[in-house]
């Protein structure tokens, strides 16, 4: 599925919930499904700066790909990264970085999350970019 797929699904998927409750309830349980990192690596070097939840971001690349694992001791906050590791993990470093999350202007989320979270959400992509930055770099890709 390339990238522009999976942002058109889950704009159909967020299209189908009703109210914004509903929406909130299906973002934690994107959370409760996000596979468990382990717990040696919640350190302060995977703690995503921005947030006021604490979120622990960890990548690695497997055949040209970035795969995310992330974690979160905020049930919305887990959710929203579990919905961006959804999104950019299995993509290459180049996709990741031209590809910006539209779905999340485009279901209307940007105006009901609080300044704070909208922030720590901006921090998550900053980060997952950040990291594909350094993938590239690291294969050599201009």
């Amino acid at each position: 599925m390339t990238i522009e797929e999976k942002q058109d699904r889950i704009i159909r998927q967020f299209n189908l919930l009703g109210d914004w409750p509903e929406r909130y309830k299906y973002i934690i349980k994107l959370g409760q499904k996000l596979d468990p990192i382990d717990e040696g690596k919640k350190v302060d070097e995977n703690l995503v700066r921005g947030c006021q939840s604490q979120v622990w971001l960890v990548t690695d690349l497997e055949n040209d790909k970035v795969h995310f694992y992330a974690d979160s001791d905020a049930a919305i906050t887990k959710g929203l990264v579990a919905l961006l590791v959804q999104f950019y993990s299995g993509e290459t470093p180049d996709v990741i970085l031209n590809t910006s999350p539209a779905f999340i202007k485009e279901i209307g989320m940007e105006e009901h999350l609080s300044p704070t979270r909208s922030n720590g959400l901006a921090s998550m992509v900053k980060q997952m970019k950040i990291y594909a930055m350094a993938y590239k770099s690291k294969l050599g890709q201009n």
